[in-house]
């Protein structure tokens, strides 16, 4: 599976190879789109009027260059701001979120595999922790993997013993993934064994996403599976997003890494939440250890 960078870096070779210049000045367009690309995924969030001062564009071309990076999910774009990272309202390109906390979710996800076992159905979100799950899954055929993001269907497809049964409905081209009443009513026919889901933020112990239509599809799994398990990384802790999906002790398993602040924790187990604590290696490879 390539890993966080490869992932933008692919994203970028895909506008390349969907623009193939037919003069210098096509040519210098396309490369300047991947610079201001790479140039917002670096600051999360820059001003247009910014940009244009930075490239030495007019406001125009500006705005054009951005609504191509935003069609194809790589960036957003709001009242004078086009950004990378998410906000209250508007979640991250997959492209950006896995550039993100790669360690964490790592961890997170080696010890979500421990859940998994021969011979289940699960449901897999579209969520970029979520996709960490693929290298230790053939460890684990014969399984039905159900999911409704591209990516994940092709990292699926070549694993042997894996039944993929992928969803579709409305694509969104941000997430990369199929949502909407189609996709929620394919869920709502299936029973699962086991959903794997991430969310966005998790405040007053409730998680939250910023698409009302990624909470109905997540909650549709969740309703759907026997066993549900949340993967959250730190930074969820300190993040807000608008629309609420369940509470966290709705959830049998909460893991996160232990990057997570110890009262969250010591929070999340005196309610009763079950909350596995995952140990992100140093750069040595060395454990941190757990909380």
């Amino acid at each position: 599976m390539k890993d966080n960078l490869g992932s933008f870096e692919h994203a970028l070779e895909r506008l390349v190879a969907d623009q193939v210049p037919s003069d210098s000045r096509h040519a210098r367009q396309i490369a300047r789109r991947q610079l201001m690309a790479e140039a917002v995924m670096a600051e999360g969030a820059m001003r247009i009027e910014d940009i244009t001062e930075r490239f030495g564009i007019s406001l125009m071309t500006a705005h054009r260059d951005l609504d191509e990076l935003v069609s194809r999910g790589l960036l957003r774009k709001t009242r004078g701001v086009v950004s990378a990272a998410p906000t209250s309202l508007i979640e991250s390109s997959d492209v950006y979120r896995a550039s993100r906390q790669g360690a964490e979710k790592s961890a997170i996800a080696e010890a979500a595999a421990a859940f998994l076992e021969p011979g289940q159905a699960v449901f897999l979100d579209d969520s970029t922790t979520v996709l960490q799950l693929v290298p230790h899954l053939s460890a684990r055929v014969p399984l039905t993997a159900i999911t409704n993001s591209i990516t994940l269907m092709n990292e699926l497809k070549g694993i042997r013993d894996l039944t993929l049964l992928g969803l579709g409905g409305q694509f969104h081209n941000w997430c990369n993934a199929f949502m909407g009443p189609v996709t929620i009513a394919e869920i709502r026919r299936l029973r699962a064994d086991r959903v794997f889901l991430s969310m966005a933020a998790i405040t007053d112990d409730m998680v939250f996403h910023q698409s009302p239509e990624m909470v109905e599809t997540k909650r549709a799994m969740f309703e759907s599976a026997a066993m549900r398990i949340l993967l959250a990384d730190h930074t969820k802790f300190e993040r807000r997003a608008l629309h609420a999906m369940v509470t966290l002790d709705e959830f049998d398993v909460v893991i996160v890494d232990n990057g997570t602040p110890p009262r969250h924790v010591e929070r999340m187990r005196a309610r009763g939440i079950n909350v596995v604590v995952a140990p992100v290696p140093r750069d040595d490879g060395t454990p941190n250890g757990e909380l």
